[in-house]
């Protein structure tokens, strides 16, 4: 007998610790599953109704080479600039990007710091002026440190939301689960020991924060509010984001009102008090132009309803830092088929603030693209020089009007599949509209080469690389990316 209860207890220990194993494994399944249901916070994945507007303009910056001579023609951070030093009543500003970090191997333009002395100017020049900055917690590296122009602005009674990205769906649930499980109670604040991966004299990071980052969850969007107009755009207000080539929409109207909305809802998320605001709009209109404010999932859904609906003769193009999106990308090979003109402007994804990229996800959705459409698609890569085509624009055309998506969403699973924010506008206007004039000029420009050279033939990146395929594939799939 005293030999059996000896044998017993080795068994009862390994089945004690199977047990343990077993729950352990259980409750990651429940998170990994419950990742995949858990809703957008209250108010986004918004769409509004279609609105008129008193004025619209599209606006650009292109870097590009003209007789071996870079030139920057750049006016979209002056519009912003101009924008608020006209406001009066008040200011939501939303920007993912706004720091200085990078490496000093080369230099940028001051954009953080002038977009912060413009907003304590303005508050000075005004002291009853609202003014809300609305940002991405990746400017204090996800709690590790406290960035100085947050401070500053904080200082000059500037209210600052830095976006609670808990309150946000995860992109990468497969490391989400297991971070929320284990290491979210531990915090990320505390005395950095790390080197800053943006910038060698940065402060320092904690190992917690890094961990935080790999969840790769991100309020994206870049957008002005104020009393007068609002801008909606692709562009960041960082100093090593100066240089890209982006896209913007400055508007005025009762939509403004839409926009407003939106931010509303991320400060209040995100544990802020939002007073209520209100853009008193013009009683003039432009005929025929009609504009909607679309964000996160929703954005997706209009892209791919508006590609669905597209029929022989028509015609779309689509400029992109990031396109991956499979919907979209099945979308555009059956309008092909359909005898839709396509063609794409992408960026090669060889640049990233002095990193050399390995072209995915681009070069090989653009394979993908020519090789099912049999060449019927045609794809172009805008040609940089360290900076990057960071447009996220898509027009589709008929013989009578043009759609017009753009903003801040690239055409990625984690931009418009209801995890990161982000905020664009749909606009249908007549194709003999100014607005639908200058989108399609533009395009003609860069795609035509007209005074200058923006773009190359896709042989020129074409890359048909399994691995990189299956890699692309993979982390589109699994979130573990950060396109």
């Amino acid at each position: 007998m005293k030999k059996l209860k000896l044998l017993e207890m080795p068994i009862q220990k390994q089945n004690i610790k199977l047990l343990k194993a077993g729950l352990l494994l259980s409750l990651l399944a429940i998170l990994l599953i419950n990742s995949f249901f858990i809703p957008m916070p209250e108010g986004t994945s918004y769409e509004g109704s279609f609105s008129d507007v008193s004025n619209i303009e599209f606006i650009y910056d292109l870097s590009y080479k003209k007789n071996g001579e870079v030139i920057r023609e750049h006016r979209i951070f002056q519009e912003l600039i101009d924008l608020i030093e006209e406001a009066e009543e008040f200011i939501i500003i939303d920007m993912f990007l706004f720091n200085d970090d990078y490496s000093r191997k080369n230099e940028f333009p001051k954009l953080s710091e002038k977009l912060t002395d413009t907003l304590i100017q303005q508050k000075e020049k005004h002291p009853n002026l609202k003014i809300m900055f609305i940002t991405d917690e990746i400017n204090n590296f996800y709690g590790a440190y406290e960035s100085n122009y947050l401070k500053k602005l904080k200082s000059n009674a500037i209210d600052v939301v830095v976006t609670d990205s808990t309150k946000m769906r995860n992109s990468n649930p497969l490391y989400s689960g297991f971070w929320k499980t284990f290491l979210q109670w531990f915090g990320t604040e505390g005395k950095g020991w790390i080197r800053n991966p943006f910038s060698e004299d940065s402060p320092k990071v904690t190992l917690r924060s890094y961990l935080k980052l790999l969840k790769f969850k991100a309020n994206h969007r870049k957008v002005l509010i104020t009393d007068q107009a609002a801008i909606v755009t692709s562009a960041n207000p960082h100093d090593a984001s100066a240089y890209h080539s982006n896209i913007a929409f400055k508007i005025e109207g009762e939509i403004i009102n839409d926009l407003i909305k939106t931010e509303e809802a991320v400060a209040r998320f995100s544990g802020n008090d939002f007073e209520d605001i209100e853009y008193i709009s013009s009683e003039n209109t432009i005929e025929d132009i009609k504009v909607m404010v679309i964000t996160e999932g929703k954005i997706r859904e209009h892209i791919v309803d508006g590609i669905k609906a597209t029929e022989a003769g028509d015609r779309i193009t689509i400029g992109m830092f990031y396109l991956a999106e499979r919907r979209i990308i099945k979308e555009l090979i059956k309008a092909s088929d359909r005898g839709v003109a396509i063609r794409l402007i992408l960026d090669a994804n060889k640049d990233a603030f002095g990193i050399e990229k390995n072209g995915i996800p681009n070069r090989q959705v653009a394979t993908e693209l020519v090789k099912k459409s049999e060449s019927k698609i045609q794809v172009k890569w805008y040609d940089t020089y360290g900076e990057q085509y960071h447009a996220k624009l898509m027009v589709i055309e008929n013989d009578h009007a043009a759609t017009i998506i753009g903003g801040s969403a690239n055409f990625t699973i984690r931009n418009i599949g209801d995890y990161n924010l982000e905020t664009n506008l749909k606009i249908v206007a007549p194709k003999d509209s100014k607005i639908t004039e200058d989108v399609l000029e533009y395009f003609d420009r860069i795609w035509e080469n007209q005074g200058g050279d923006y773009t190359v033939d896709f042989s020129k990146y074409k890359e048909d690389n399994f691995l990189k395929t299956i890699i692309y594939r993979f982390q589109e799939w699994s979130g573990l990316s950060t396109f």
